[in-house]
């Protein structure tokens, strides 16, 4: 049996067959897609600008009672991104206020635009890696994929793998850059 190294195909001239060698396979390399710690749930958005007089003032009577009538039902169950799409002061009770409403019945509620809840889901689930799967082995973080999961997740994968794996690479395995080595 001749191996060629350069094309990673093996021929078996005793059955004149050629026997496909997958290096990548063999290598030991796990690959980590970070895709699959994005949050895929629909983001609801309750906006303070919706409760403000004129579109600029949050007057305290009219916003308590506007919470007390709200159908949260639109809310039950959701990841709730609270936010304020106008360009106006809102003082920080306001937002507690809102939270207090939809915490009992919402999933999650958080400050920030649903991609930015998003994205801080994302490194929360990064941050749920179980690490130990990984101790001693070749990592590739993939890159490259459908989904943009931004910098911040690349970065928190790195610091959360690189105490406890070999090597770390960024791309693909047949096609990566060296990340981390451990001496």
């Amino acid at each position: 049996m001749i191996i060629n190294k350069s094309k990673a195909i093996s021929i078996n001239f005793a059955t004149m067959e050629e026997i496909f060698v997958n290096k990548v396979s063999e290598s030991g390399i796990v690959t980590l897609d970070l895709e699959e710690f994005y949050p895929m749930e629909e983001i609801a958005i309750f906006d303070m600008k919706d409760y403000l007089f004129m579109g600029l003032i949050l007057k305290e009577k009219d916003f308590r009672e506007s919470l007390k009538n709200l159908d949260l039902s639109i809310y039950a169950g959701k990841t709730v991104a609270v936010t304020c799409s106008a360009d106006a002061v809102i003082p920080m009770w306001a937002y507690m206020l809102a939270a207090s409403y939809l915490q009992p019945i919402v999933k999650e509620v958080a400050f920030g635009t649903a991609e930015e809840l998003k994205n801080c889901m994302l490194l929360k689930n990064i941050s749920k890696i179980p690490v130990a799967d990984f101790a001693d082995k070749r990592v590739v973080i993939k890159g490259c994929g459908e989904i943009p999961v931004g910098e911040a997740a690349y970065l928190q994968a790195t610091k959360l793998l690189r105490p406890f794996v070999k090597s770390i690479m960024y791309g693909e395995p047949c096609s990566t850059v060296p990340i981390y080595k451990k001496k």
